[in-house]
């Protein structure tokens, strides 16, 4: 069994099934994960067959672990079952606004989380498609999402065929603030981010890309603002077609 501190993202796979019981197991047992109101506001497709991942394929860049897993799971943000719940007991629902997906949205990555970490300690192996919401009428599409459901999250899913070298992480002073928030001074960000910049990976980084620094791949070619913008609108008009926005 793993623990949190061994945990690491797998985009390899091997061939071996994971059966619906071990799946179903764990799938029930993250149902134990705060939310709010005792609502769950969230909902799970799974997708196994090779067909519609490869349907999911392009919404995820065509990453390759969407179609090499042995499962892929959608995590969405789901007021309709609670919606359609209200209206079938005589309550007046007002869910079809941007607090509500908020809240929805929350739910679901809070299962995600749980749902990962007890797939890791099971074994398995996981990794999560940030992807997800960057084209989020295609994921919508493929799995015919209904009004007031939006896809917020992706975990690939299967038996670990590889074993990647831990990835860095900031120190612990540098997402911490006491009392109230402690501004982040130049002298600050050279303390938190240097050993990052230093390591031998992140430079080779910087010269494939041809920058100058590690902070330029970043927003020069991994999550430039054009993309950011013309993603966003995409999600606007999304969550506009799904009901939580007007």
């Amino acid at each position: 069994m793993k623990t949190i501190n061994e945990r690491k993202t797998i985009r390899k796979y091997s061939t071996k099934d994971v059966s619906e019981e071990l799946l179903n197991r764990l799938l029930t047992e993250a149902e134990r994960t705060p939310t709010m109101g005792n609502l769950q506001l969230y909902s799970v497709v799974i997708t196994r067959s090779a067909e519609k991942k490869q349907q999911l394929a392009p919404a995820h860049f065509n990453q390759p672990m969407v179609t090499e897993a042995p499962i892929v799971l959608t995590i969405c943000a789901d007021f309709r079952r609670t919606t359609l719940w209200a209206q079938n007991r005589k309550a007046d629902p007002g869910y079809d606004n941007f607090l509500s997906f908020i809240n929805a949205a929350t739910d679901a990555l809070l299962y995600t989380q749980t749902f990962c970490n007890l797939a890791e300690a099971e074994g398995l192996g996981t990794c999560f498609l940030g992807t997800t919401v960057y084209m989020p009428q295609m994921i919508i599409d493929t799995l015919q999402l209904p009004q007031l459901v939006f896809p917020v999250a992706t975990i690939t899913l299967g038996w670990p065929d590889e074993d990647p070298s831990f990835t860095d992480r900031l120190p612990l002073a540098s997402i911490i603030h006491q009392e109230t928030y402690e501004d982040y001074t130049t002298e600050r960000i050279d303390c938190f981010y240097t050993k990052k910049e230093q390591l031998e990976e992140n430079q080779h980084f910087v010269k494939i890309n041809q920058k100058e620094t590690l902070a330029q791949v970043f927003t020069d070619c991994r999550y430039t603002r054009k993309d950011n913008e013309a993603m966003s609108a995409g999600m606007i008009a999304a969550l506009k077609a799904q009901g939580f926005l007007k």
